[in-house]
């Protein structure tokens, strides 16, 4: 739901909004799933597996790719050897990222 997918994300005072995820690595599809409402985190599959930072690499270039946003203005800031990450979007508002988070998980 919508409310479960604006619990994933944190505006920080550097300009940037920082969003929780759960990898599943050694997926089939690279793809943004659903919201996991009892963590506050949104399922990111990726095809890479975890190892020597491949997932996530693959991890910000399926968000970059789905929500049509530049490589270079995401990064994990931290959980970089957990399932469980935190990814800082820079250059962007909470309120668009949720709109365009909303588009390619088909939340309305």
């Amino acid at each position: 739901s919508a409310v479960s997918l604006a619990s994933c994300l944190q505006t920080t005072f550097e300009e940037g909004v920082l969003l929780s995820v759960e990898v599943q690595a050694g997926a089939h599809h690279n793809q943004i799933g659903e919201v996991n409402a009892w963590r506050s985190r949104l399922n990111v599959a990726v095809r890479a597996q975890a190892q020597k930072g491949m997932a996530n690499t693959a991890v910000l270039e399926c968000l970059s790719t789905s929500l049509n946003l530049p490589r270079s203005s995401l990064s994990i800031v931290s959980g970089h050897t957990s399932k469980k990450k935190t990814v800082k979007f820079e250059n962007i508002s909470e309120k668009t990222l949720l709109e365009t988070l909303r588009e390619a998980v088909g939340t309305p």
